[in-house]
């Protein structure tokens, strides 16, 4: 499995992966989740994958000569493209190509055609845009309400984002916050493993020098897997306890005014409704 997440911000966006693969307890390898497309000052796109590893590296592969047509024109593809949109559809029409070439293989072996993509960035001209790619091919776009994705084991590392991303956060935080999401993912799934990648972009600058391989050495990683640890630690003994009197600051054994207590059955022959 894997984890991936792309974050848009006001300032910048911030995208993160990890690079373990595995079919079965003693077959893990490891495989890089992103790539970066980059032609400075006038483009700049990442592209971060989760699902069946042989569907999406097909897909990666196809990306770079995949082209839509265009009326009276060139053909489309992710280097000419004038919006994100554009370059989106690109991706789009490359998964429903993989899947036109090796679905029905797939189902005929019993093989989910299960994959999915965060890709996003800027191109000169327009507004940053992010955008999560289904198996289908179709997209959805980030907003200002929703202002990250997550593809692959999500559920580990969403609560600190929820709770600490908002659209104006400053980029140097939203990295941050990536980098303690998935240092949440990995101490609870070993299905996600080191090396992480992680780019960092810019508003309008259509290049980056942010672009960073993170292993156990890292300094940084290593700071945050200890100092998160131990806060969260120090943040959950300062809290009260529940079991407190009912003299407590903040007493647990208070009467709901909507639901009783949970009534104990204490005799075979009692109902429960």
């Amino acid at each position: 499995m894997t984890y991936c997440v792309g974050i848009k911000l006001a300032s910048g966006m911030v995208f993160a992966s990890d690079s373990r693969t595995h079919s079965g307890i003693d077959q893990i390898s490891t495989f890089r989740k992103m790539i970066v497309y980059e032609r400075p000052g006038d483009r700049f796109m990442v592209l971060l994958s989760a699902g069946n590893l042989s569907i999406s590296q097909s897909v990666r592969e196809i990306l770079q000569v995949e082209t839509l047509p265009k009326e009276g024109g060139e053909p489309i593809t992710i280097w000419n493209a004038t919006s994100m949109f554009d370059a989106a559809r690109v991706l789009g029409s490359a998964v429903r190509r993989v899947y036109e070439q090796d679905g029905a293989a797939l189902r005929e072996a019993g093989v989910d055609f299960n994959c999915s993509f965060i890709f996003g960035g800027q191109i000169r001209g327009e507004a940053q845009r992010l955008f999560l790619a289904y198996s289908a091919g179709n997209f959805i776009e980030a907003t200002a309400e929703t202002c990250y994705f997550q593809i692959g084991e999500s559920k580990y590392g969403k609560p600190v984002l929820d709770r600490m991303l908002v659209p104006n956060s400053p980029l140097d935080e939203a990295a941050k916050c990536a980098l303690v999401s998935m240092d949440s993912t990995l101490k609870s799934n070993l299905s996600v493993g080191l090396p992480i990648d992680l780019a960092v972009y810019r508003k309008d600058a259509y290049a980056s020098d942010d672009v960073v391989c993170i292993d156990e050495a890292n300094p940084y990683f290593a700071m945050i897997r200890g100092s998160w640890g131990q806060r969260l630690r120090e943040v959950f003994e300062s809290i009260e306890s529940p079991l407190g009197d009912s003299e407590a600051k903040y007493p647990l054994k208070t009467k709901s005014e909507r639901y009783d207590v949970l009534r104990k059955i204490q005799d075979p022959k009692e109902r429960l409704v």
